[in-house]
């Protein structure tokens, strides 16, 4: 029995810049981990984020994005504690994002988390940020045995859990939807203040006089969302240049941000119905970024309905990216055991949900 398995709380920070979010939080466990029949509980101590925003109709670049990481690090991390209430002796293990991600964000990330272990005299925890996003859905939502729709501006997966890994069902063949969101709003300049995605439900909610028509590509278990882009960015310049909807009249960019979310939404819940009767499961968990958006949550939500089952879904501060998740899933893989040598403490741009051994669950 290891030290960590001795003790009855066990506190991790973790850190979170795989794009152009920068989070930190403090995650509480508590139960004993030498008994096999006790129940253990976590605890959101602290969630701070600071987001980098580009200005409309441009993306975040990967340099421009690793330099407001780095500008803003200490500061979110000393909210983060103070928020908690702890200091750095009260702290188990540091985790970071290890991938995937941008790798300039991810390196700016991974550099801090090193400091802070090494300044405290921590062990170092290296999280897939995939298995993040799920693990805090389920601790969040209560989710017990659901298939996972994670989907972000980097990630378009469909996961279920088996033998202790997360096994992707589908996936996107090209582009993440959140970067197909992401995109198209630049091609209407919509502001990325909050986040692209957002806005664009908000447009969304003022359109469907009309639904244009979009390719609606799942091939199989998978889909693809570059060529939906590129009608919906054809489809703006139409706009603006005084064209007419299939009724003769001119449509809008709510009209658009309305036609592109009802068909990239469409394509979601078919694959991730199709998982459902695969694994017999009657749960959907949404994940991500995108997971955020309401739209998406009902259109779920009557697939579910229909089989009998339910959807479970986070808000704003769990859906997206945010050092919590990161402290989270790797305070479970520490209790397990896992270390990152500092010497291994690498980040990646490709690391795959299914790479991860997740001991933790039986």
């Amino acid at each position: 029995m290891n030290a960590i398995t001795k003790k009855k709380r066990r506190i991790a920070l973790g850190c979170e810049g795989s794009a152009n979010k920068l989070g930190i939080g403090v995650i509480l466990h508590e139960g004993d981990l030498s008994s096999p029949s006790s129940t253990c509980t976590s605890r959101v101590l602290s969630n701070v984020r600071h987001t980098f925003v580009s200005p409309p109709g441009t993306g975040f670049l990967p340099k421009d994005t690793a330099r407001h990481h780095r500008a803003f690090f200490v500061r979110v991390a000393k909210q983060a504690l103070a928020d908690a209430g702890v200091s750095a002796a009260d702290i188990d293990c540091v985790c970071y994002t290890r991938g995937p991600g941008m790798g300039a964000p991810l390196t700016s990330v991974a550099v801090a988390a090193r400091t802070l272990a090494l300044l405290w005299g921590r062990d170092l925890v290296g999280v897939n940020h995939c298995v993040g996003h799920i693990e805090m859905g389920r601790a969040i939502t209560g989710a017990e045995h659901p298939v996972v729709l994670y989907v972000s501006g980097g990630n378009t997966q469909v996961i279920a859990y088996a033998e202790q890994r997360y096994r992707i069902f589908g996936e996107t063949l090209d582009i993440a939807v959140g970067n197909c969101l992401d995109r198209f709003a630049r091609a209407l300049a919509i502001s990325n203040d909050p986040a692209p995605g957002y806005n664009i439900e908000q447009l969304a909610k003022q359109g469907g006089r009309v639904l244009l028509d979009l390719p609606y590509a799942v091939k199989g278990m998978d889909c693809s969302f570059s060529g939906i882009l590129t009608r919906a960015e054809e489809l703006a310049a139409q706009m603006k240049a005084g064209g007419k909807g299939p009724d003769g009249e001119p449509f809008t960019g709510a009209d658009l941000c309305f036609s592109l979310q009802e068909t990239v939404f469409a394509m979601l819940v078919e694959i991730t119905e199709r998982a459902m009767a695969h694994v017999g499961s009657s749960q959907v968990l949404i994940v991500g970024g995108v997971g955020c958006n309401e739209r998406l949550q009902d259109m779920m939500g009557a697939m579910a309905a229909d089989r009998g089952g339910s959807v479970y879904a986070t808000d704003e501060r769990f859906c997206i990216d945010n050092g919590i998740m990161i402290a989270h899933a790797g305070l479970l893989a520490y209790e397990t055991g896992f270390r990152t040598l500092m010497e291994e403490s690498t980040c990646t741009q490709r690391f795959r949900t299914d790479e991860v051994f997740v001991k933790w669950r039986r």
